[in-house]
Formats: structure tokens, C-alpha cells, sequence
């Protein structure tokens, strides 16, 4: 007892508590209200698959497309599937962009298994995989026709601006975290003034700057194709908010870590790499994935400056006469692709958390 208020926990009375998982059945009113709101999903679900799959057409019909089905019309996606996925790329090139997505697919999934996180399997895979990427689109080598990125779109295109603003923005991340946690007030002033800067600017401004107005002031050597300015300016935007998970994380590390690793003679730069920053990204893992996913998200926003990834195209798709009234079709087939990546994003973030929590406390 420390005190008149002290409570001793032996005293506490036990926290009571109903069965695990019923909570919904624990009085009369929940009960209703339950049964009221499954009642209410089921109508929404039948309402769903009558429009989705009983009600609905999956062939063209010719001058009538779906055959004046009153539910959903699945034709159009199966009509204008390689103007959403391939974009303005050559018809007769679309096979390349196919590889080329198939390739990236490869590099992320050979990435995340736990017996090639090296530093020199990782690179090793992710040049490879850029360069087959960049050879397959691009072209002019081996025989394969010239193609420019104005004509690249659809979901090639969408996966490589993704990948490449992650490859590009983590590791100026970790160099913005580690600089906002030095010693050096030089070093932490620039690099406060750099994550506050970016972060207090809206991303369609940043991609806007990049591809419209970096143009104007930067000298002839440094203007890249549009493709890569806007690279350049998501991966930016992406570190700066990346970098304030990671300096939380670093910040979460105890201060006894960096004096154990002096202590056991490692430089600081070993203590950092080998000490800090692995328990520092184990803290900030699920802020880290979540910011993954939202980054692939927001890819759509691109269509502002004119490049032709995933959305654009699925807008373009739809603006013929033919099929402009079949929309939500093309949008949920879009939403599913999104769904796709960002669900498998975050149960490998899931699985990560678990394999780190082994035999942590």
C-alpha cells in the first residue's frame, strides 16, 4: 500500500465477462438489432448477386450489347479488357506489357520470401527484373519494335510507377529518418525542413510540379521523360511521410541498444544497420504497410498529368457509344484489381508481424 487511495490488485473484483464472440446476443435489444442488420446484409447480397450474376449478361449481343439484360452487363469487360489492362500500347506489342507485368509480379513475390533477404539476392532481383521490364515496354533492342511511355498504360503501367516509387523513396526514407534523429542540428534542420515542406503540400500538386512545372526550371540535362519526373516526385512524397513512421520506430528503440552496440565495438554506422534500424522497421510494420497499400492507391491520381495507368484507361474504355452506359461494370472490374493487390499487401504484412513476433515478448 502506497497511500489511502492505493488499491491492492488482489483486492480488484474480477472483471466480468460474457462469452467470447456473443456480445451480440447479450440482451433482447441486441438480439433484435442483430437479427435486424443481418436480415438488412442478406437483402443487400441477394440484391447484389441478382444484379451480378442472375440478372446479368456475359456475351456481346451485337447493336444491342447486353441483349437489354436488367442486370449487369460483363460483355464490355471482356470487349475492352485490353484497353484497361494494356492501355494505348500496341495491339500487337500487347503480349509485351503482359510479360512485363508478369515480371514485376515475379520480382515483388520472390522478394517477400524470407530465404532471399540479402542484400545481394534483393538487388540482383530487383535490377534484373527492372531491366527485363524497361527492355520488354521500351524496346528497340533484340528485335523488338520501338515503343515510347506516351503509349505505355493500364496496369503495366500502374505496377511499375509503384514499384519504382518504392524502390526509389524507401531508402531516402531511412536516410531523411536517420538525418531527423542525428546529433548533427545541421542535419536534422534540413531534413525537418525537407519532410515538413512535402508533407504540408498535397500530392496532386507534387505530381503536377514534377511532370508540368519541373520542365520550365530545371536545366536541359536534368529533364527525364515524363514518366520518370513523376517517379521521381511520388517517390519523394512517399519518403517524406515514410520517414516520419520510420523516425517513430527509431525513436521507440531504446537508447541502451545503441549504447550495447558501441559496446560491443561496432562503428556507428554498423550500430544503425545492424542494431537500430532492424527493430526500428519491426516497430513500424503495420504504419509501413498501410502506407504501402495507400501509396498503391494512390496511383490513380496520375490521370491529372496526362499518364495512361490503370483508371485513365478504364475511363477510356467506356467512352465509346457503345458501352458508356455499362460504367459501374468497368469501375468494379477496376475496384477488384486494386482489391487484389491491396488485400495480398496486407495479409503478407500480417504474416511478417507474425514471423517477427516469434519469440519476442
Amino acid at each position: 500500500m502506497i497511500g489511502p487511495l492505493s488499491i491492492s490488485l488482489r483486492d480488484r473484483p474480477p472483471m466480468q465477462r460474457g462469452p467470447a464472440g456473443l456480445g451480440f446476443l447479450s440482451s433482447w435489444l441486441n438480439v433484435g438489432i442483430s437479427i435486424l442488420a443481418a436480415a438488412f446484409l442478406l437483402w443487400l447480397l441477394v440484391l447484389f448477386g441478382k444484379w451480378a450474376f442472375w440478372d446479368s449478361a456475359w456475351s456481346d449481343a451485337g447493336a444491342d450489347p447486353c441483349g437489354g439484360a436488367s442486370g449487369a452487363c460483363w460483355a464490355v469487360i471482356g470487349a475492352r479488357y485490353r484497353l484497361i489492362l494494356f492501355g494505348l500500347y500496341p495491339y500487337e506489342e500487347q503480349w509485351r506489357s503482359l510479360v512485363a507485368c508478369l515480371v514485376v509480379v515475379a520480382m515483388v513475390a520472390a522478394s517477400c520470401v524470407p530465404r532471399l533477404w540479402r542484400a545481394k539476392w534483393l538487388i540482383g532481383i530487383w535490377i534484373s527484373g527492372f531491366t527485363v521490364f524497361i527492355v520488354l515496354m521500351q524496346g528497340g533492342v533484340f528485335g523488338l519494335s520501338e515503343v515510347t511511355t506516351e503509349r505505355w498504360g493500364g496496369l503495366s503501367l500502374t505496377l511499375f510507377i509503384y514499384t519504382a516509387t518504392i524502390i526509389i523513396g524507401m531508402p531516402l526514407s531511412v536516410l531523411l529518418a536517420i538525418m531527423r534523429c542525428s546529433d548533427d542540428r545541421v542535419l536534422r534542420f534540413l531534413a525537418g525542413v525537407v519532410v515538413d515542406f512535402i508533407r504540408s503540400i498535397p500530392l496532386l500538386a507534387v505530381v503536377f510540379g514534377a511532370a508540368i512545372f519541373a520542365p520550365f526550371v530545371l536545366p536541359g540535362w536534368l529533364n527525364t521523360d515524363n514518366v520518370y519526373r513523376v517517379i521521381l516526385g511520388f517517390a519523394l512524397f512517399f519518403a517524406a511521410y515514410q520517414s516520419t513512421i520510420l523516425q517513430a520506430g527509431i525513436q521507440s528503440v531504446g537508447l541502451g541498444q545503441g549504447e550495447a552496440a558501441r559496446a560491443l565495438g561496432l562503428t556507428p554506422s554498423q550500430g544503425w544497420w545492424l542494431v537500430i534500424l532492424p527493430q526500428a522497421f519491426r516497430k513500424a510494420l503495420p504504419a509501413t504497410i498501410n502506407q504501402l497499400v495507400s501509396t498503391f492507391k494512390d496511383t490513380s491520381v496520375l490521370v491529372i498529368v496526362g499518364l495512361f495507368e490503370l483508371m485513365a484507361s478504364a475511363k477510356v474504355a467506356i467512352q465509346t457509344g457503345k458501352w458508356s452506359d455499362y460504367y459501374i461494370e468497368v469501375y468494379v472490374f477496376v475496384a477488384l484489381i486494386y482489391f487484389a493487390v491491396s488485400y495480398s499487401l496486407t495479409r503478407y504484412g500480417a504474416y511478417l508481424e507474425a514471423r517477427m513476433r516469434v519469440g519476442q515478448d
